[in-house]
């Protein structure tokens, strides 16, 4: 027998098994997954995923390194605190993301999960809390994008000025400009998003996985359990 033979099947049988557990037993468990069909009381169809994911705006949260600071995926109860803190009502499964071109599931968390961060509720806040919003809606993020100490002081995200311009108001202002309360911009002129904030900001509200689905059930505590926010 050669000497070579063990070594060249020591590198097969690796290979082999490697195969089958990173390849072979994941397409087993998950390669068939289907949306799940929800109908109405009228027995219509209700798709509770959203088909268009607001693909550009994917796009431009990959270009600018958001999965870097943030996740997309909630873990349960026994594993963290992510359902306390507000950012989802449930833990994440595969079949949340059926529909994404590519999943960005996040390498660390130096900002909050934002699976759901386009959900009606997200994030425990206390009602007294000066930085809860009344709805974090379009202006509300498009206000984070530019001056993120606008909305929380101390917050360490980076400002992202450069998917705005400022340009001269002509008429009435635009719906979507800046509160010149807020930012640094004379008299006569306005901040108004670039199509990138636009399109980044519709993925973000696009983003909400608290529909309820048949593999798991939601964990989240009362509310008067829930512990604070994350900052």
């Amino acid at each position: 027998m050669s000497r070579s033979t063990p070594l060249i099947a020591g590198i097969f049988g690796s290979l082999a098994v490697s195969v089958f557990a990173m390849v072979l037993v994941p397409q087993a468990q998950i390669g068939g997954l289907q949306a799940q069909v929800t109908r109405d009381d009228e027995g219509k169809i209700i798709d509770v995923y959203p088909t268009d994911r607001v693909k550009y705006g994917a796009k431009v949260y990959a270009s600018e390194g958001c999965i870097v600071c943030h996740s997309q995926q909630v873990r349960d109860t026994q594993n963290g605190e992510d359902q306390p803190r507000g950012w989802g009502e449930r833990r994440t499964v595969a079949r949340d993301y059926i529909y994404d071109a590519t999943t960005f599931l996040g390498n660390s968390r130096l900002g909050p999960d934002l699976a759901n961060v386009g959900a009606k509720t997200w994030r425990n806040e206390a009602e007294n809390d000066p930085r809860r919003p009344a709805k974090r809606d379009a202006a509300w993020h498009y206000l984070h994008l530019y001056k993120p100490t606008a909305i929380i002081t101390e917050s360490n995200m980076p400002p992202y000025p450069y998917l705005f311009e400022k340009r001269r108001i002509s008429g009435a202002r635009s719906k979507d400009a800046l509160p010149a309360d807020q930012v640094n911009v004379e008299d006569g002129f306005e901040i108004v998003p670039k199509a990138e904030a636009r399109e980044l900001v519709a993925y973000m509200l696009s983003l909400d996985r608290s529909h309820p689905l048949k593999e798991v059930k939601s964990e989240a505590p009362s509310p008067a359990a829930a512990a604070p926010a994350a900052k």
